[in-house]
């Protein structure tokens, strides 16, 4: 995550960071670096975060069990949420917890049982660049009850839904968009206009969608210039069970399993007109 005098910041209840729990962080981070040009601290023998551009883009850390891509939600009070997450139905499984003066954390799991964490932000904020190539696009929550789903989080953090058809939502943060337009983005409305985004996209905060063939978890997906060339390098890197294509009016994507096992998603950017 990135220092906080630095520009990104993220209001609470919106996703902030991912991160990778892998067997073999080094053999992630050549996996990753690999495919998505990223860069990692040599000094500290590549235990710091994964860079891109010069600026924090994911985390890959060493796992207590399977590989997996784990989401983050900043909050601005970490025990109360973590209170208002067990009146819900949830379940605090770790913390809250200091990270090594970066922050607080605490790992969460949903009524459902999709595991995710929030974050308090310390000397760090989160990701510094984001919907780049290369970098964390969005986080989709994929559950059997997307009822439930919608109650849950929107008690919890807020959170406001629009049906997308297929079965899926858009997930907004009333007020994210104000925040990026104040802030790192203030040509966002500008730009969504003029590919005719939807009412509301400025605020999208994550994606929520059915099972998947695995059970209910929280799913990582990252951007890239190229949906074939990124698949055909991951494939070449060692990544398996390849998924797709994917392609809606919007984007190009493929899932995919890293060497060790964890999914997420790439996805190229192509809107209607170009």
């Amino acid at each position: 995550m990135a220092l906080v005098d630095e520009a990104r910041s993220y209001p609470s209840g919106v996703p902030c960071w991912v991160e990778a729990e892998q067997p073999d962080p080094g053999a992630a981070r050549r996996f990753y670096g690999g495919l998505f040009g990223w860069t990692f601290d040599e000094a500290r023998d590549g235990s710091g975060p994964a860079r891109l551009e010069g600026l924090d883009v994911a985390g890959i850390v060493a796992a207590s069990g399977a590989a997996v891509w784990n989401t983050y939600i900043a909050v601005d009070d970490i025990d109360d949420v973590a209170g208002r997450i067990v009146r819900s139905g949830g379940q605090v499984v770790g913390g809250p917890e200091d990270a090594a003066g970066d922050g607080r954390t605490a790992r969460v799991l949903d009524p459902n049982g999709a595991a995710f964490r929030l974050w308090l932000p310390g000397r760090r904020l989160g990701a510094q660049i984001v919907n780049a190539p290369g970098a964390w696009n969005f986080s989709d929550l994929h559950t059997s009850d997307p009822v439930a789903a919608k109650a849950f989080y929107g008690a919890v953090f807020g959170w406001e839904t629009d049906d997308v058809g297929g079965g899926g939502a858009m997930w907004r943060r009333p007020g994210y968009g104000a925040h990026l337009a104040a802030t790192v983005d203030p040509e966002i409305y500008e730009r969504q206009a003029a590919v005719s985004a939807p009412p509301g996209f400025a605020d999208a905060i994550a994606w929520l969608a059915g099972l998947d063939g695995d059970p209910p978890h929280w799913h990582v997906t990252f951007a890239v210039a190229d949906r074939d060339a990124t698949v055909a390098d991951a494939v070449r890197l060692g990544a398996t069970d390849v998924s797709g294509p994917i392609d809606t009016p919007w984007t190009r994507a493929a899932r995919l399993r890293d060497p060790q096992g964890a999914r997420f998603t790439v996805s190229q950017f192509t809107p209607p007109g170009g």
